[in-house]
Protein backbone atom coordinates (compact mmCIF):
# COMPACT_ATOMS: atom_id res chain seq x y z
CA UNK A 1 0.00 0.00 0.00
CA UNK A 2 1.44 3.30 -0.97
CA UNK A 3 0.73 6.62 1.31
CA UNK A 4 0.69 10.06 -0.55
CA UNK A 5 1.08 12.78 1.05
CA UNK A 6 1.39 15.33 -2.23
CA UNK A 7 -0.65 15.91 -5.24
CA UNK A 8 1.72 14.99 -7.04
CA UNK A 9 2.11 11.17 -5.85
CA UNK A 10 -1.30 10.61 -5.99
CA UNK A 11 -1.72 11.76 -9.36
CA UNK A 12 1.08 9.90 -10.43
CA UNK A 13 -0.06 6.63 -8.34
CA UNK A 14 -3.57 6.99 -10.15
CA UNK A 15 -2.43 7.74 -14.20
CA UNK A 16 -0.61 4.48 -13.56
CA UNK A 17 -3.71 2.73 -12.63
CA UNK A 18 -5.28 4.59 -15.65
CA UNK A 19 -2.87 3.13 -17.87
CA UNK A 20 -3.79 -0.26 -16.94
CA UNK A 21 -7.32 0.29 -17.77
CA UNK A 22 -7.63 0.19 -13.69
CA UNK A 23 -11.11 1.27 -12.15
CA UNK A 24 -10.44 3.44 -8.79
CA UNK A 25 -13.07 4.21 -5.64
CA UNK A 26 -12.30 6.84 -3.11
CA UNK A 27 -13.28 6.48 0.32
CA UNK A 28 -12.97 10.12 1.44
CA UNK A 29 -12.31 10.35 5.47
CA UNK A 30 -11.03 12.37 8.09
CA UNK A 31 -9.29 9.68 9.54
CA UNK A 32 -9.99 8.32 13.09
CA UNK A 33 -11.37 5.34 11.04
CA UNK A 34 -13.53 2.80 12.54
CA UNK A 35 -16.21 -0.20 10.95
CA UNK A 36 -18.29 2.54 9.44
CA UNK A 37 -15.55 3.73 7.36
CA UNK A 38 -14.19 0.54 6.67
CA UNK A 39 -17.67 -0.52 5.37
CA UNK A 40 -17.05 2.11 2.58
CA UNK A 41 -14.00 0.67 2.54
CA UNK A 42 -14.88 -2.97 1.69
CA UNK A 43 -17.43 -2.27 -0.65
CA UNK A 44 -14.87 0.38 -2.99
CA UNK A 45 -12.55 -2.82 -2.66
CA UNK A 46 -15.00 -5.02 -4.43
CA UNK A 47 -16.04 -3.07 -7.17
CA UNK A 48 -12.95 -1.11 -8.05
CA UNK A 49 -9.39 -2.71 -9.38
CA UNK A 50 -8.01 0.16 -6.90
CA UNK A 51 -9.09 1.85 -3.59
CA UNK A 52 -7.65 5.20 -2.73
CA UNK A 53 -9.03 6.94 1.26
CA UNK A 54 -8.03 9.91 1.60
CA UNK A 55 -6.92 10.71 5.69
CA UNK A 56 -7.48 14.88 5.54
CA UNK A 57 -8.74 16.91 8.58
CA UNK A 58 -10.29 19.31 6.11
CA UNK A 59 -10.42 23.04 8.22
CA UNK A 60 -12.88 24.19 6.05
CA UNK A 61 -15.64 22.52 7.03
CA UNK A 62 -15.04 23.25 11.11
CA UNK A 63 -16.68 26.29 12.58
CA UNK A 64 -14.61 29.19 14.38
CA UNK A 65 -15.48 27.30 18.39
CA UNK A 66 -15.35 23.75 16.93
CA UNK A 67 -13.08 20.47 17.32
CA UNK A 68 -10.82 21.25 14.72
CA UNK A 69 -7.77 20.87 17.53
CA UNK A 70 -8.91 17.98 19.30
CA UNK A 71 -10.30 16.06 16.44
CA UNK A 72 -8.17 12.35 16.63
CA UNK A 73 -5.58 12.06 14.14
CA UNK A 74 -4.27 8.57 14.01
CA UNK A 75 -2.53 7.87 10.73
CA UNK A 76 -0.39 5.06 11.81
CA UNK A 77 -3.31 2.94 13.15
CA UNK A 78 -5.40 4.28 9.92
CA UNK A 79 -2.55 2.61 7.70
CA UNK A 80 -2.88 -0.71 9.42
CA UNK A 81 -6.62 -0.92 9.35
CA UNK A 82 -6.77 -0.12 5.47
CA UNK A 83 -3.72 -2.14 4.76
CA UNK A 84 -5.48 -5.11 5.98
CA UNK A 85 -8.46 -4.56 4.27
CA UNK A 86 -6.44 -4.55 0.32
CA UNK A 87 -6.40 -0.53 0.25
CA UNK A 88 -3.98 0.38 -2.35
CA UNK A 89 -2.86 4.17 -1.82
CA UNK A 90 -3.53 6.62 1.28
CA UNK A 91 -3.89 10.00 0.24
CA UNK A 92 -2.82 11.96 3.53
CA UNK A 93 -1.52 15.18 2.74
CA UNK A 94 -0.84 18.32 5.23
CA UNK A 95 -3.42 21.34 5.16
CA UNK A 96 -0.70 23.60 3.42
CA UNK A 97 -0.85 21.18 0.82
CA UNK A 98 -4.51 21.55 0.18
CA UNK A 99 -5.08 25.12 0.48
CA UNK A 100 -2.38 27.92 -0.34
CA UNK A 101 -2.13 30.93 2.24
CA UNK A 102 -4.58 32.68 -0.31
CA UNK A 103 -6.77 30.22 -1.17
CA UNK A 104 -9.96 31.53 -2.34
CA UNK A 105 -12.17 29.63 -4.17
CA UNK A 106 -14.75 27.48 -2.89
CA UNK A 107 -17.79 25.04 -4.38
CA UNK A 108 -21.19 26.05 -2.21
CA UNK A 109 -24.47 24.19 -2.78
CA UNK A 110 -27.06 26.80 -1.92
CA UNK A 111 -30.47 24.78 -1.28
CA UNK A 112 -30.14 21.38 0.14
CA UNK A 113 -27.49 22.35 2.57
CA UNK A 114 -29.22 24.97 4.29
CA UNK A 115 -31.45 23.15 6.93
CA UNK A 116 -30.64 20.48 9.34
CA UNK A 117 -27.01 20.92 9.92
CA UNK A 118 -26.71 23.79 8.19
CA UNK A 119 -28.47 26.15 10.69
CA UNK A 120 -25.90 25.98 13.60
CA UNK A 121 -23.30 25.19 11.06
CA UNK A 122 -23.70 27.56 8.55
CA UNK A 123 -20.24 27.47 6.58
CA UNK A 124 -19.73 23.31 7.21
CA UNK A 125 -21.09 22.36 3.63
CA UNK A 126 -19.22 24.79 1.52
CA UNK A 127 -16.29 23.30 3.17
CA UNK A 128 -17.02 19.43 2.76
CA UNK A 129 -18.42 20.11 -0.88
CA UNK A 130 -15.09 22.27 -1.86
CA UNK A 131 -13.07 19.43 -0.28
CA UNK A 132 -14.51 17.11 -1.67
CA UNK A 133 -14.70 18.63 -5.15
CA UNK A 134 -10.78 18.85 -4.81
CA UNK A 135 -10.64 15.07 -4.17
CA UNK A 136 -12.33 14.15 -6.91
CA UNK A 137 -10.56 16.58 -9.23
CA UNK A 138 -7.42 15.24 -7.79
CA UNK A 139 -7.91 11.45 -7.60
CA UNK A 140 -10.87 11.16 -10.54
CA UNK A 141 -12.21 8.36 -9.21
CA UNK A 142 -15.07 5.90 -10.92
CA UNK A 143 -16.88 5.91 -7.43
CA UNK A 144 -16.81 7.91 -4.58
CA UNK A 145 -17.95 6.22 -1.20
CA UNK A 146 -19.75 7.94 1.69
CA UNK A 147 -22.01 6.87 4.61
CA UNK A 148 -26.17 7.03 5.23
CA UNK A 149 -25.10 8.17 9.06
CA UNK A 150 -23.88 11.65 7.29
CA UNK A 151 -27.44 11.52 4.98
CA UNK A 152 -27.44 15.56 4.73
CA UNK A 153 -24.16 15.60 3.09
CA UNK A 154 -24.95 12.80 0.89
CA UNK A 155 -27.92 14.10 -0.43
CA UNK A 156 -25.69 17.64 -0.85
CA UNK A 157 -22.60 15.51 -2.56
CA UNK A 158 -25.16 13.68 -5.03
CA UNK A 159 -26.69 17.39 -5.84
CA UNK A 160 -22.86 18.77 -6.31
CA UNK A 161 -22.01 15.66 -9.00
CA UNK A 162 -25.50 16.39 -10.80
CA UNK A 163 -25.55 19.72 -10.95
CA UNK A 164 -21.58 20.25 -11.84
CA UNK A 165 -21.44 17.45 -14.18
CA UNK A 166 -18.86 15.38 -12.30
CA UNK A 167 -18.64 11.96 -13.83
CA UNK A 168 -18.35 10.45 -10.50
CA UNK A 169 -20.51 7.65 -9.35
CA UNK A 170 -22.09 8.78 -5.95
CA UNK A 171 -22.56 5.50 -3.58
CA UNK A 172 -24.12 5.80 -0.18
CA UNK A 173 -23.62 2.90 2.12
CA UNK A 174 -25.60 2.23 5.31
CA UNK A 175 -24.85 3.18 8.97
CA UNK A 176 -23.01 0.65 11.17
CA UNK A 177 -24.14 0.76 14.54
CA UNK A 178 -22.74 -0.34 17.92
CA UNK A 179 -23.86 -3.66 19.54
CA UNK A 180 -26.65 -1.19 21.24
CA UNK A 181 -27.40 0.84 18.46
CA UNK A 182 -24.84 3.57 18.64
CA UNK A 183 -23.69 4.87 15.23
CA UNK A 184 -20.36 4.31 14.49
CA UNK A 185 -18.74 7.93 14.70
CA UNK A 186 -14.91 9.08 15.49
CA UNK A 187 -16.31 11.51 17.92
CA UNK A 188 -17.64 8.53 19.56
CA UNK A 189 -14.40 8.89 21.30
CA UNK A 190 -15.06 11.90 23.69
CA UNK A 191 -17.59 9.97 25.51
CA UNK A 192 -16.17 9.62 28.64
CA UNK A 193 -17.61 8.06 31.43
CA UNK A 194 -21.26 8.11 31.49
CA UNK A 195 -21.94 10.09 28.18
CA UNK A 196 -21.32 6.97 26.40
CA UNK A 197 -25.10 5.95 27.86
CA UNK A 198 -26.59 8.44 27.51
CA UNK A 199 -25.84 8.89 23.94
CA UNK A 200 -28.39 5.59 23.41
CA UNK A 201 -30.78 8.36 23.26
CA UNK A 202 -30.69 9.45 19.99
CA UNK A 203 -31.02 5.64 18.68
CA UNK A 204 -33.60 5.18 21.00
CA UNK A 205 -35.34 8.00 19.77
CA UNK A 206 -35.12 7.09 15.92
CA UNK A 207 -36.63 3.98 16.98
CA UNK A 208 -39.35 5.60 19.21
CA UNK A 209 -40.55 7.46 15.89
CA UNK A 210 -40.14 4.33 13.75
CA UNK A 211 -42.52 2.43 15.89
CA UNK A 212 -45.03 5.38 15.98
CA UNK A 213 -44.56 5.61 12.70
CA UNK A 214 -45.66 2.07 11.97
CA UNK A 215 -48.35 2.14 14.43
CA UNK A 216 -49.97 4.93 12.22
CA UNK A 217 -48.60 8.25 13.47
CA UNK A 218 -48.41 10.60 10.25
CA UNK A 219 -48.64 14.03 12.25
CA UNK A 220 -44.47 15.48 11.91
CA UNK A 221 -44.78 17.38 15.30
CA UNK A 222 -46.30 14.19 16.94
CA UNK A 223 -43.05 12.15 16.20
CA UNK A 224 -40.25 14.67 16.96
CA UNK A 225 -42.00 15.05 20.26
CA UNK A 226 -41.89 11.50 21.14
CA UNK A 227 -38.21 11.99 20.27
CA UNK A 228 -37.49 15.19 22.10
CA UNK A 229 -39.09 13.16 25.55
CA UNK A 230 -36.68 10.23 25.16
CA UNK A 231 -33.75 12.72 24.59
CA UNK A 232 -34.93 15.04 27.39
CA UNK A 233 -33.97 12.10 29.60
CA UNK A 234 -30.08 12.51 29.46
CA UNK A 235 -29.45 14.85 32.10
CA UNK A 236 -26.48 16.03 29.88
CA UNK A 237 -28.00 15.62 26.45
CA UNK A 238 -29.16 19.03 24.77
CA UNK A 239 -30.83 19.06 21.33
CA UNK A 240 -29.23 20.64 18.12
CA UNK A 241 -31.95 20.02 16.36
CA UNK A 242 -34.87 17.19 15.80
CA UNK A 243 -36.72 17.58 12.20
CA UNK A 244 -38.34 15.11 9.68
CA UNK A 245 -37.91 16.27 6.04
CA UNK A 246 -38.78 14.87 2.41
CA UNK A 247 -35.61 12.33 2.19
CA UNK A 248 -35.21 13.80 -1.69
CA UNK A 249 -35.46 17.49 -1.07
CA UNK A 250 -34.82 17.57 2.70
CA UNK A 251 -37.48 20.34 3.02
CA UNK A 252 -39.55 20.41 6.25
CA UNK A 253 -42.94 17.74 6.36
CA UNK A 254 -46.15 18.51 8.43
CA UNK A 255 -47.06 15.03 8.17
CA UNK A 256 -44.84 11.95 6.81
CA UNK A 257 -46.47 10.93 3.39
CA UNK A 258 -43.69 8.59 1.33
CA UNK A 259 -40.00 8.40 2.14
CA UNK A 260 -38.92 10.67 4.88
CA UNK A 261 -35.78 11.29 6.67
CA UNK A 262 -35.85 11.52 11.04
CA UNK A 263 -32.71 13.30 11.52
CA UNK A 264 -31.06 14.54 14.75
CA UNK A 265 -28.24 16.33 15.94
CA UNK A 266 -27.68 16.58 20.21
CA UNK A 267 -24.89 17.80 22.11
CA UNK A 268 -23.98 14.65 24.77
CA UNK A 269 -21.98 16.60 26.71
CA UNK A 270 -19.69 18.97 24.76
CA UNK A 271 -19.84 16.35 21.92
CA UNK A 272 -22.25 17.06 18.95
CA UNK A 273 -23.74 13.70 17.84
CA UNK A 274 -26.08 13.34 14.13
CA UNK A 275 -27.94 10.13 13.42
CA UNK A 276 -31.25 9.48 11.19
CA UNK A 277 -32.98 6.88 9.61
CA UNK A 278 -35.20 7.00 6.38
CA UNK A 279 -38.64 5.86 6.75
CA UNK A 280 -41.55 5.31 4.67
CA UNK A 281 -45.57 5.49 5.19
Amino acid sequence: MKICRTKAEIREFVAAARVRGESIGLVPTMGALHEGHMSLVKQSVADNARTVVSVFVNPTQFGPNEDLAKYPRQLEADARMCEAARVDAIFAPEPSEMYGNDFSTYVEETKLSRGLCGVSRPTHFRGVTTVVMKLFNIVQPDRAYFGQKDAQQATVIRRMVRDLDVPVEVVVMPTIRESDGLARSSRNKYLEGGLRQEALVLSKALAEAEKRLKAGERSAEALKMAMREIIAKAPHARIDYVEIVDAETLESVNEVRGKALIALAVFVGTTRLIDNRVLSE
